[in-house]
């Protein structure tokens, strides 16, 4: 049986509207197609991109820490 959904899943834009090298969004962490197909996704797909987001954010918080413990152990 199917949970129904009584709130629309909001999209997950904070409004930094730019592409990092990978071609994700800075802000969201969305791809363009995720982006601009957003309001055609269904609810399991809507949840799908923002799992898939917030792995996106957890790869990139730890890719930026891995970094600034680099430049410090190469400042020393």
């Amino acid at each position: 049986m199917e949970q129904l959904e009584f709130f629309e899943i909001p999209s997950p834009c904070i409004g930094v509207c730019e592409a990092n090298a990978k071609g994700y969004c800075k802000g969201c962490f969305r791809s363009r197609d995720e982006r601009f197909n957003w309001q055609t996704y269904s609810d399991p797909q809507k949840r799908e991109v923002i799992r898939l987001c917030q792995m996106r954010k957890q790869r990139a918080v730890l890719a930026m820490l891995e970094a600034r413990k680099k430049a410090e152990a190469d400042a020393d």
